[in-house]
Order: C-alpha cells, then sequence, then structure tokens
C-alpha cells in the first residue's frame, strides 16, 4: 500500500552533525521497517493468512547549515583546497560522508532540503528521482522569471550550461536503501559565494557557481522560496503534505 502522505518538517539552521544524525534516525527507523516486513512476509510465505505491508513514513526537511563542507563517497579530499587552519580562519567545518558525489558547501543563505522518502510509496527509479529534484528548482526559478536546466552529464541544476558561462545553482547528491533516501540539494538563495572558492565544487573546476541572489541582483526572501519549492516538490511527486 502506498502512502503518499510526507510529513514536512522546517530545521531552520541546525548544525550539519546534527541533521545528520537526525536524518540517519528517519532513515534507519524506515529502512528498518521495510526489512522486518520482508522477512515477516518471506517467513509466512504460503500460509493461508496474507501479511499486509507496512505503511512506512515519508519526510520532507528543510534547513540550513553553518558553513560546511561535505564530501562524498566519489569525491577526492583534494577538491577541499582549506587545510585545518584555513577551516577554523573561515569558521568552517568539514566532513565525509555517505553521500553520493564530490565535495560540497552549505552555509548560511542556501536551501538545503532533505527527503527522506520511500520511493515505494511513489517510483522505484533512482534517476527519476533525481531529475523531478532537479525540475522542482527549474519550476521555482522559473517563478522568479530565471531559465535554469540540466548540464549533460551531470547531477544539479545549472544556467546556460550549453556555453562558457555555465554556472550551477543547486547541487545534489543522495544516498538510497532499499529505496529509502536521505541526503538531498543545496539550493544556493543568498549564501556567501566566496566560500566556494575554496573548493573544487563537486569536482568540477572549469564551471562557476551562482545563486538567486547572483542572478537577480539583490536578496530573496528565503521562505517565500521555501513555500514555492514545497509546493513544487508536492505536486511532482504527488505528495500529500501533512
Amino acid at each position: 500500500m502506498q502512502n503518499k502522505k510526507v510529513i514536512f518538517q522546517d530545521w531552520g539552521l541546525t548544525d550539519y552533525q546534527m541533521a545528520w544524525d537526525r536524518q540517519e534516525k528517519l532513515f534507519g527507523e524506515t529502512v528498518k521497517l521495510k526489512t522486518e516486513t520482508r522477512n515477516r512476509n518471506l517467513a509466512h510465505a504460503g500460509g493461508d493468512e496474507p501479511i499486509e505491508d507496512a505503511i512506512t513514513p515519508n519526510y520532507l526537511v528543510f534547513c540550513e547549515h553553518p558553513h560546511v563542507y561535505t564530501l562524498g563517497k566519489s569525491g577526492k579530499a583534494e577538491h577541499l583546497l582549506l587545510d585545518e587552519q584555513g577551516l577554523k580562519e573561515k569558521n568552517a567545518v568539514y566532513y565525509p560522508i555517505n553521500r553520493g558525489g564530490d565535495i560540497t558547501y552549505h552555509g548560511p543563505g542556501q536551501l538545503v532540503s532533505y527527503p527522506i522518502l520511500d520511493l515505494d510509496n511513489f517510483f522505484t527509479d533512482i534517476h527519476l528521482y533525481l531529475r523531478t529534484l532537479e525540475d522542482a528548482i527549474i519550476l521555482t526559478l522559473a517563478d522568479y522569471d530565471l531559465t535554469a536546466g540540466r548540464y549533460l552529464g551531470y547531477t544539479g541544476v545549472w544556467f546556460d550550461a550549453d556555453n562558457e558561462r555555465a554556472r550551477k545553482i543547486c547541487a545534489m547528491g543522495v544516498r538510497c536503501s532499499r529505496w529509502v533516501t536521505m541526503h538531498g540539494l543545496a539550493f544556493n538563495v543568498n549564501p556567501d559565494l566566496d566560500y566556494f572558492k575554496n573548493i573544487v565544487p563537486c569536482g568540477i573546476d572549469d564551471k562557476a557557481v551562482t545563486s538567486m541572489q547572483a542572478e537577480l541582483g539583490h536578496p530573496v526572501d528565503m521562505n517565500e522560496v521555501k513555500k514555492i519549492l514545497k509546493h513544487h516538490i508536492s505536486v511532482l511527486f504527488g505528495m500529500e503534505m501533512i
């Protein structure tokens, strides 16, 4: 039985490690529920009484983080261009983590979204999942008269991906186990873009990074962006947000 209800939580400005731990808890509980249900069904296979599948929860988390650099499983540590002293001077921390992708930056003014979804409730296609998240960002930008799109061969959302002015506005990196997702996207709304100069963003050393503020020439209301992005994610996935 598919559960389209999604529990929305806004964690505000949250320490990265604390957010990671909270994600892991929700993720782990969902995976455990699916595993226990599967094992129970296997144990009762062929019995007279059918076993109903467990109804798994879904979560959509929004937050911002203090300055932090994170390195995905496929990334290279040398893509962080700061040593320990440099991190201290930038008031930033560094974590290698278990998502896909290379290195990225999170900080105030960047909207981070962590969908912790059981994709069995929606569709079991990780590529479609990523493309759908990209579509939600593209539609959100379109509401501000900004035309963005995809860069062939890369995840995330870009401007002018077909020419030398290509610049990235949203990075993505996810983990998925038993079709349960965690981690997600980092959408540059009003961040300090200078922090990106301390890394090779997502392992791409010849492309720029941008933000809504940089593209529009003025800061953007973060709460308004959250409302619009939440709406587009909800519609595209067919969610019932609670």
